[in-house]
């Protein structure tokens, strides 16, 4: 006979089996999310033979004749302004302005004209002289994007007609000096001042103290002759205050002489020294002492000051003049979004080709194995291959919104790209950064020799993690967005088209997992581009909820600015997964328009693996909450080594749709025909 005890227990136990029944055909009569369906092209096979054309096909770009252009230069014109391995960091400066000169005033290249009249096509120069030396695409970006951008951008039709000429045939070198010994990010706390004097009609620049000395200004220290400086406006008022502060300017400051380049009256300049990278570029620290210019040189495009002080602006506060200055400077990180895809490609074609070219060990009495068929070598490079064509996909699109943000102004679009640049530039220069080392290690002690560029590149491209917005400020921003779209999205406003997927189906996304759909592990079901987009956003919307209600709670206690430091790692993780997010949506899109069915073949099997790999890396969250079974999870792991498997056997053809030739590449160790003589050759023998 049972005890009340037992009697008790058998009843709980009988009650939550119930329950769990319940649920469950819940989940099979009436699924809480609609049935997946295999896709098309899910197990579709893929024909070498031919691919490569295909792929080339899709994937060049609509300027590849202006980077040919670039490429012909610098190979078959000029070859001797091409950048030696080993070089002082005082000839790299004047190489890097001989190369930028020539290609301008040569070749007929014409960038800073590009950059308005067709965007596309100055990103594409932009890759393509990257490529040829990275100090020369940063100090084209200074001179046209960052210098240029900002006169043309944040001033008026006086200032286009008077410099615009000047800075496209490089007669106005110039600099974009906005950071500060003191402040980097924090903008709004740059303490460089600009004091309006109604009796001369001028402003007059002061560097206060030694921390708003402007610091890392590229072309500043050799070559710049103007520069972009941003400083708080100061009005004079007449009561006790004596000057109102009405926030942070653009401002035209020359610098140096036209004619004789020598250094203005009241301007100090230093040169910033050696750098882990970029040597070609000459940055520069400016200090001010009373240096006097027109009022006419304050770009007045969102605030102005008339001839007798007073102030004027469309724009009711400080704060919102701020956010549309910065705005349109948005186009520095769009270019360094695109150009580190750029780096992605030449680093992995590299170590790819070399990869493909390596042998080493094998079976006894049989030839040596290229080192690309071990898995652990598939492993390193395969999903890194997969992450440069959805970069590629990603960072293409962004351009072209971009070009259309230009274009029509479009209030919405703007935000589009605001949130794109942000989220696109911090992920994928993070994801290149650790690649590059990835790359040099897959290449053993060859990939140490700094004449195969895996040295280079990293030096070069580490940067591209700080300037233009450092990294992990821009995922805050990206999660901020979020945030602000999430709200909207429970107050029924309208949502940037980014972020358009938390309106459509936040509410699924955040129900209970199906326990059927958890546990389904067969290879359509898993290559299923609904299921893998699914997951991603699953993970975002439920980041973005529980972040949400973390600083609810923590913000009772710590107020908004403790709360927000108290959940930061939770809001950089949920940045990064919203931008996986839109990268794999981006992807899956460029799969489904590619024309050529076996083309579409290859890139889809690329897909699947970036999707399946990034969804194995995380498993652990998926696993938390039960959205993957354990046998399900064990399926994707096993399906991504089989994927990178798949992938290494058309890898060949998938960097070759790089056109990234041998004369680009540089590297001994990656040419495609007799690359072993080559090195040697080159080392002397």
């Amino acid at each position: 006979m049972s005890s009340p005890n037992e009697s008790s227990e058998s009843r709980t136990h009988s009650i939550v089996a119930a329950r769990r029944i319940s649920q469950l055909s819940l989940h099979l009569i009436k699924p809480s999310a609609p049935q997946l369906r295999p896709h098309l092209c899910a197990a579709a096979p893929v024909m070498v033979e031919g691919l490569d054309q295909g792929l080339l096909a899709y994937m060049r770009g609509k300027h590849r004749d202006l980077q040919e252009k670039v490429f012909e230069y610098f190979v078959a014109r000029r070859p001797e302004l091409r950048t030696p391995i080993e070089i002082s960091m005082r000839d790299h400066r004047e190489l890097c302005m001989k190369q930028l000169s020539g290609l301008v005033r040569e070749a007929g290249v014409r960038p800073f004209r590009y950059l308005f009249e067709d965007p596309e096509k100055y990103f594409s120069v932009l890759e393509a002289v990257g490529s040829v030396d990275m100090s020369l695409g940063i100090k084209l970006g200074v001179q046209y994007s960052l210098w240029g951008g900002s006169v043309i951008n944040l001033g008026t039709k006086k200032h286009r007609d008077k410099y615009f000429d000047g800075i496209d045939n490089l007669g106005y070198l110039g600099c974009f000096a906005m950071t500060e010994l003191h402040h980097g990010s924090n903008v709004q706390g740059l303490q460089t001042t600009a004091t309006f004097n109604p009796i001369k009609d001028e402003f007059i620049i002061n560097t206060p103290n030694d921390g708003a000395i402007k610091w890392w200004i590229g072309n500043a220290a050799v070559h710049g002759k103007f520069a972009t400086v941003f400083a708080k406006l100061l009005l004079p008022t007449h009561d006790t205050k004596e000057v109102s502060d009405m926030g942070v300017h653009a401002f035209i400051v020359p610098i140096r002489d036209l004619k004789m380049h020598e250094v203005l009256p009241g301007i100090e300049i230093h040169d910033c020294g050696h750098k882990i990278g970029l040597n070609g570029v000459d940055n520069g620290a400016l200090r001010f002492c009373s240096v006097r210019i027109p009022r006419d040189n304050l770009l007045n495009r969102f605030g102005d000051v008339s001839r007798d002080g007073k102030y004027s602006s469309e724009l009711s506060s400080i704060n919102k003049r701020f956010a549309a200055t910065l705005g349109e400077l948005v186009g520095g990180r769009v270019a360094l979004a695109y150009t580190s895809v750029g780096v992605l490609k030449v680093a992995g074609t590299i170590a790819i080709r070399y990869s493909l070219l390596r042998q080493q060990f094998g079976p006894p009495k049989q030839p040596e194995v290229r080192i690309l068929d071990y898995q652990s070598q598939q492993h390193k490079l395969m999903p890194m291959l997969a992450s440069t064509y959805a970069f590629h996909f990603a960072t293409l699109h962004l351009v072209e919104r971009y070009s259309e943000m230009k274009k029509t102004n479009d209030e919405h679009v703007v935000a589009d790209v605001h949130a794109l640049s942000a989220g696109l530039k911090a992920y994928v220069t993070s994801y290149t950064a650790k690649s590059l080392s990835v790359c040099r290690e897959a290449c053993g002690g060859h990939g140490y020799a700094a004449v195969n560029r895996f040295g280079g590149l990293r030096n070069d491209h580490d940067i591209f993690q700080t300037f233009e917005g450092d990294n992990t400020v821009l995922l805050q921003q990206v999660a901020a967005d979020l945030l602000k779209q999430y709200k909207e999205k429970f107050q029924g406003g309208t949502l940037v088209v980014t972020w358009n997927y938390l309106r459509d189906s936040m509410s699924s996304y955040l129900s209970a997992p199906n326990p059927v759909i958890a546990r389904w592990e067969s290879e359509d079901h898993l290559r299923n581009p609904k299921f893998q987009l699914d997951a991603f956003r699953y993970r975002t919307s439920r980041l973005l909820q529980t972040v949400a209600m973390r600083l609810r709670k923590h913000s009772k206690n710590l107020g908004v600015f403790g709360a927000w430091n108290r959940c930061l790692n939770h809001l950089l993780t949920l940045s990064e997964s919203h931008i996986e997010s839109v990268i794999l949506a981006r992807f899956i899109n460029a799969v489904e328009r590619c024309p050529d069915e076996n083309t579409r073949a290859a890139l889809k099997l690329v897909c699947d693996l970036y999707a399946l790999d990034r969804i194995w890396k995380d498993i652990g969250t998926y696993r938390n909450v039960d959205y993957v079974a354990p046998n399900k999870a064990k399926a994707i792991h096993k399906l991504v080594d089989y994927l990178s498997f798949q992938v290494r056997n058309i890898a060949k053809e998938l960097v070759d749709a790089f056109e990234l030739p041998d004369h680009v590449t540089q590297a001994p160790i990656a040419m495609q025909s007799d690359a072993y003589t080559q090195y040697t050759q080159y080392v002397g023998f």
